[in-house]
């Protein structure tokens, strides 16, 4: 046999067998305390002999996709055009959660308004669930001046014509206890199958939006990775204002179905466009500088703007940038405003790589 094809295979072994040892010592192969072993016992013959609890498994909730942990440049993607100065680069790290692949549409979110209608009128009261929880309808005509708004006061959050399509009109604290109606709903289930709670629902931090509406990509301008609003056919990427004012020019002159358009690479439907979206992060004009670089969020309960992300069906092709970044008063309720929720994938704490 020849001699150098003995050589080359040789080193082929060790170089796999260097992998693999260096991917055990990483743990990417075996952990120190496994899945959980036969019995759980906790403390035996005067040692500590606890594994983990068998019986948990974080499963990806309906109409949630998973969305990797990853590390990536967060800030403006292209030219600051407003001169806002308010979202520096900084290089982040994300961990893995999962999120709602659309936003939350309006046949979803009735079923938090009749819910509350039916179980809390004794605790909350009609009057408040009606004034802060039920959409602004009346947004629609409010929002915008001297606009053919009245069809869509009547008919947008109430007819089936547009069940799913996302719910507007919703506060930022109104988004927030949908969240926590909504993670009590799941807990209730969980408690009656004899499971472990799963983590709890929540707004998406503006990092972890900007991570996911990114895709995975680099330095992503929109969720489609190109610098176009367009693509090679000619077609509109989003729902939003192009062309200086011509609405219909992406098929929608209002807004569109949640999941109209293509999804970006992590499957989450119009994260630029349709509707803009809450955040949980308070609004600061120097975030970069006081926010930390892992996980970052800024959580002050006395400022009363919150960050707002995507850009709306009214708005130019600015605001669908992921960089961009605005802000809205947590009470106001908007036409062009919606959310979309998320939950920590604690099974999924390990580093990872993003798809680019």
């Amino acid at each position: 046999m020849n001699v150098k094809v003995i050589y080359r295979d040789g080193v082929k072994s060790l170089l796999l067998i260097a992998a693999l040892m260096l991917m055990q010592s990483c743990g990417f192969i075996k952990n120190k305390f496994g899945k959980g072993g036969k019995e759980d016992v906790g403390i035996s013959n005067g040692e500590i002999t606890a594994t983990a609890r068998k019986g948990f498994k974080q499963t990806t909730p309906a109409g949630m996709v998973m969305i990797p942990s990853g590390s990536f440049t967060m800030g403006q993607a292209d030219e600051d055009i407003a001169s806002s100065m308010n979202n520096m680069n900084r290089r982040v790290t994300i961990s893995s959660f999962f999120m709602d692949d659309t936003e939350i549409t309006n046949n979803e979110y009735r079923q938090f308004v009749n819910a509350l209608l039916v179980d809390s009128v004794s605790v909350l009261g009609e009057e408040e669930i009606m004034t802060k929880y039920y959409p602004d309808t009346t947004a629609w005509k409010k929002d915008f001046a001297y606009s053919n708004g009245d069809p869509f006061v009547e008919y947008y959050y109430q007819h089936p014509g547009f069940d799913t399509y996302p719910v507007v009109g919703v506060s930022w604290l109104g988004a927030q206890y949908f969240a926590k109606w909504r993670t009590n709903l799941y807990h209730d289930y969980q408690n009656k199958e004899g499971q472990f709670n799963s983590t709890a629902f929540r707004l998406p931090s503006e990092a972890e939006w900007e991570w996911a509406a990114r895709g995975g990509r680099a330095v992503a301008k929109y969720p489609w990775g190109n610098p176009y609003t367009m693509n090679t056919k000619g077609c509109f990427l989003a729902n939003f204002k192009p062309q200086r004012g011509n609405y219909d020019a992406d098929g929608y002159p209002y807004t569109a179905p949640a999941n109209a358009y293509n999804p970006n690479d992590f499957g989450l439907y119009n994260m630029a466009g349709n509707v803009a979206e809450w955040t949980l992060d308070a609004f600061t004009d120097n975030a970069t500088a006081i926010v930390w670089d892992m996980n970052p969020r800024y959580d002050n309960p006395d400022e009363p703007r919150k960050v707002v992300k995507g850009g709306s069906w009214k708005d130019v092709a600015y605001f669908l940038q992921t960089g961009t970044r605005t802000y809205e008063y947590e009470t106001e309720r908007r036409a062009f405003i919606g959310f979309r929720c998320v939950m920590d994938n604690v099974n999924g704490r390990a580093g990872g790589r993003s798809r680019r």
